[in-house]
């Protein structure tokens, strides 16, 4: 055995001992999987992976998503022997305040890439990675941008249907800098996987054009010859299957699914650690051999990234066109600059046609949005995008129109991790209705401060002949409750420019677009002149009264115009508030929103075309709701409204009625 041989079988017993120690002081973790998969990621991390020592975030570093994320322990070794983590980090895994956190943060941890735990969503945001360099590289040359996206994932990873939805993808996409590893050790947490799957992921990957590598996850030689091929096959992706024991290297409990999710007692640690050769009663054991092992091509990295620095400089000083394009992706969000179209008042527009006016005038003036529709692109009107930019990866890797079929959680996800790539502006778009597929994804963009959009059209009962299936009830007021999320249901077509321009500027936020199919009138700049303001603050008076109002009015998107419909009808003073955004309301310092909602002013009334719960932080607890707390009926839109009491007709006599 070489002295080389020896001390990455010595670097893989270290980490395992990390594992180990980390998973007991916190007395909570996951270890058997860290340790199956420790062969496998250690040598990638200390013979494969391109990064710079000295910074985390160097754009053209190769990527490394841990979607097994329970076998954080073994990543956070991993980045404690690179450098990126001191010891104190291992010691405080899961504990208050610790950039060691049970799973993976990204905003959080030097050298996490992205925040992983739900599972399937890494395996997911990877294939967001690999076509975000594969764009980026058609479109800045390899010399800027060329480097590979490497994962690690579980049995669990590839049980769930995102990870498949994704794969298919990533095969038809063909991006072959995309390489996963799947360490197959057949446990999970309540037993073996022989007793929930039977599924043959070599055909099944090469059914959906991957090249599959199948070798002993725990046999060095083997693993390095199969990350070998992965990087020479340039026009698929590749799954390398790691047959490996679940706590590889432990004394008695090889194979054992109560390694997945609890910690080793002590006398079995002090018993594998024998077996590995470590010191049998120091904890966190890190000689200082295994540190220079580990880093022994840190001064080649480093050169590397200098190379490239110097070859970007060039660029940037001779190519004009070049720097332009690499400005305009480097360029902060909030510091984006582009024109969005005008409307004629008085016209009926829909929000979402007043959507794909906006993306149509922008698209040309952002050259790095990039997105698509879930297999609805004239409803949710990308088709104009898709015509002009051409499919991504089939029209070629410049391609901007993402068709990810009848895939809404893999396309969010993949969002994701284009967001979290960097250099890229991601969009996409479905029905309202099934933002319950996105759901999870959506939840992770805002956990990991992503500022992705997404687009949803038909956001109410006046979808009409379509039926229940498709009729959003719950969704706006569902969408609303998860944190960080900004919430955009515009009234109009004005409104909707607004609310894309406060979405496209975002920093840390996503924002959910919510649009109506049926025409809704544009108000008139002259007679509303606080629409462009007031959007930006969530909610605004539209139409106000002399005097203080007997009765305030509250509504969103296309229910403002029915309020200022019944405004006409009502005799007394009225003040009409639209509400675009219940997110950026409850930002506003509490004298906006008394300027808007006086406290005195007690008679108030609220219309959406949805659930009513949340309207009562507005209205009060006895105040008035005009929603729609029940499924939906299939029928033409207005006779919906008509069967629903959306008419201001109706809505003046409930009002009358209450007060």
């Amino acid at each position: 055995m070489t002295n080389e041989t020896q001390m990455a079988e010595k670097t893989v017993a270290v980490v395992k001992g990390l594992i180990m120690d980390g998973v007991a002081k916190a007395n909570s973790g996951h270890p058997g999987g860290a340790m199956s998969s420790a062969d496998f990621a250690t040598i990638l991390y200390s013979e494969f992976l391109n990064f710079n020592p000295d910074d985390p975030q160097w754009f053209n570093r190769d990527r490394f998503i841990l979607s097994a994320g329970h076998e954080s322990m073994l990543l956070y070794s991993l980045l404690h022997l690179n450098g990126f983590l001191g010891m104190d980090d291992l010691r405080n895994f899961r504990q208050m305040g610790s950039l060691t956190p049970g799973h993976p943060e990204v905003h959080l941890t030097p050298g996490v890439e992205a925040t992983t735990g739900p599972l399937g969503q890494g395996f997911a945001m990877s294939v967001g990675f690999a076509a975000a360099e594969a764009f980026l590289r058609a479109r800045l040359g390899a010399d800027v941008m060329d480097h590979f996206t490497y994962v690690l994932a579980s049995d669990g990873d590839l049980q769930e249907p995102i990870a498949m939805g994704a794969a298919s993808l990533a095969g038809l996409w063909g991006l072959g800098k995309l390489v996963v590893f799947h360490d197959s050790n057949k446990i999970q947490l309540a037993g073996p996987t022989s007793r929930v799957d039977c599924t043959d992921h070599r055909k099944i990957f090469e059914g959906m054009c991957w090249q599959v590598i199948e070798v002993d996850g725990h046999d060095h030689d083997q693993i390095r010859k199969a990350i070998q091929d992965a990087r020479l096959e340039s026009s698929k992706p590749t799954l390398i299957i790691g047959n490996t024991v679940m706590a590889k290297g432990t004394a008695t409990m090889e194979g054992d699914h109560n390694t997945h999710g609890a910690p080793l007692k002590a006398d079995e640690i002090a018993a594998s650690k024998k077996k590995l050769g470590l010191p049998e009663n120091e904890s966190f054991f890190v000689p200082e051999d295994v540190i220079a092992h580990f880093r022994a091509r840190f001064d080649g990295m480093r050169k590397n990234a200098a190379d490239w620095k110097a070859v970007l400089d060039a660029r940037l000083a001779d190519d004009a066109e070049f720097a332009t394009l690499w400005k305009q992706i480097m360029t902060p969000r909030s510091e984006l600059d582009f024109t969005l179209p005008e409307f004629t008042p008085g016209d009926s527009v829909a929000t979402r046609k007043a959507w794909g006016a906006c993306l149509n005038t922008i698209m040309e003036q952002l050259p790095n949005l990039i997105g698509g529709s879930a297999d609805l692109d004239p409803s949710n009107q990308t088709n104009k995008f898709r015509e002009t930019f051409g499919n991504f990866a089939v029209d070629g890797y410049e391609a901007r129109n993402l068709a990810v079929g009848v895939r809404e959680f893999p396309m969010a996800a993949i969002m994701n991790g284009m967001q979290l790539h960097g250099g890229l502006l991601p969009f996409g778009a479905t029905f309202l209705v099934f933002s319950d597929y996105c759901r999870n994804a959506i939840r992770m963009s805002a956990l990991q401060e992503l500022p992705v959009l997404y687009v949803f059209t038909h956001d109410s009962f006046w979808v009409g002949e379509d039926g229940p299936t498709h009729q959003p009830i719950e969704h706006v007021s569902s969408l609303r409750l998860i944190p960080e999320l900004i919430d955009l249901r515009p009234a109009d077509a004005l409104e909707t420019a607004v609310c894309m321009d406060i979405a496209l500027k975002q920093e840390k936020h996503p924002s959910v677009l919510l649009l109506t199919r049926q025409g809704l009138p544009v108000f008139d700049p002259a007679e509303h002149p606080s629409v462009k303001d007031g959007v930006r603050r969530g909610a605004y008076v539209l139409q106000d009264c002399e005097g203080t109002p007997d009765l305030i009015l509250l509504a969103s998107g296309s229910e403002v115009s029915l309020a200022l419909e019944t405004a006409k009808l009502l005799k007394r003073k009225v003040r009409v508030v639209s509400v675009p955004s219940f997110k950026l309301f409850d930002e506003q310092p509490e004298s906006y929103k008394k300027e808007v909602l006086p406290p005195e002013v007690t008679a108030r009334a609220a219309a959406e075309a949805g659930r009513t719960e949340l309207w009562h932080k507005f209205v009060g607890c006895d105040g008035l709701v005009l929603g729609l707390d029940h499924f939906g009926q299939s029928a033409p839109g207005k006779e919906l409204a008509e069967k629903y009491g959306f008419t201001a007709e109706n809505f003046a006599r409930m009002i009358r009625e209450k007060y």
